[in-house]
Formats: structure tokens, sequence, C-alpha cells
């Protein structure tokens, strides 16, 4: 079970999910209330803890070359999950694996390719491990946000059904 996190914790996990690249443990201080050092060691230990497990980059696969986005919906036997999990990441091409807790569609696998024929190369991988894909969906466009229950404390931003954000424009469609 994971441990309580206050309002000095939130407000980190908060600014980090927005921009972790950018911002500054002084600025996150000047932000959250308290000094640099305070957030440093904060952030250490939601490390420590396995809180925070990384920092990852957001990639336009389009941009880089690979504008075939695809999710398949499998349906695996249950007891074997864990190992279909494995196996399925070793597939090229694939570039994220959710292990679904119920129902019969229980592992939603996303692929990256630029043709139709590397799509096709992972439907054939998958379907060769004996694996079942129930359906299909070409992504358009992925949206992120930062978890509304990490706020940053003692801000406007503390509203979950907040309207506008601060400093940031939304993409236009």
């Amino acid at each position: 079970m994971g441990r309580d996190l206050d309002d000095v914790d939130r407000s980190i996990l908060y600014l980090l999910q927005r921009n972790a690249r950018r911002t500054t443990a002084e600025e996150m201080a000047d932000k959250v209330g308290v000094s640099a050092s305070t957030i440093r060691n904060r952030i250490d230990r939601l490390e420590d803890d396995g809180i925070i497990k990384g920092y990852h980059p957001e990639i336009d696969y389009e941009a880089a070359n690979l504008p075939l986005q695809v999710t398949f919906v499998i349906s695996a036997t249950p007891t074997n999950l864990v190992e279909f999990s494995e196996k399925i990441r070793e597939i090229q091409g694939v570039i994220d694996v959710r292990e679904m807790l119920t129902g019969r569609r229980n592992i939603h696998v996303d692929v990256v390719g630029t043709s139709t024929d590397d799509i096709t190369t992972v439907t054939d991988t998958i379907h060769d491990l004996g694996v079942e894909i129930e359906s299909s969906e070409m992504m358009r466009q992925r949206h992120v946000q930062p978890f509304n229950h990490f706020f940053l404390q003692g801000t406007e931003e503390t509203d979950a059904r907040t309207d506008n954000i601060a400093d940031e424009e939304l993409p236009t469609e």
C-alpha cells in the first residue's frame, strides 16, 4: 500500500506532471511556498518510495516518421496474463502494454509503425502467441494532463474544474 501525500507532495507531483523537464526546484519552491532544498528532498523521497518511477519524454511518433498508431485490445487467459504481456513487449513497434484487472479484453497494446506492413507484422506476431485480438483502433491524437488530485496548493489551480490553464494555450483542432 502507498503512503499518504501531503499538500507539498501533491503540489510537486502536479508541477512535475505539467512539465518535469522545464521546472526547477527553485521555481517549484516559489510556487509551493517552501525552500528549494525541501523540494529536492521531497522529490528524492517520492522517488525512493516508488511514487515517482521515472521521467520520460513525450514522443510525437508522427514527427519521428511513425505515423501509424494503433491500439489492439486482446483477450488472453488470465493465468497467463503476465507471460503474454512480457512476450508482447518484446515485439518491435510495441510502445505500451496495459494489463487490465477485470474483463475478458484484458491486454491493451499500443503500437507504432511507418506502414500497414509494420502493423500487419505486429498483428501476425501477436496471433502467433496464441492470443486473440478483439479489436484494433487507430489513434488520431493523445491528450495527457496532470491527475487533478495532485493540485498546486494555495492557488486557483486547486479547483479540478478549472476552465483555463495559466501560462499555457490549449491546442486547437
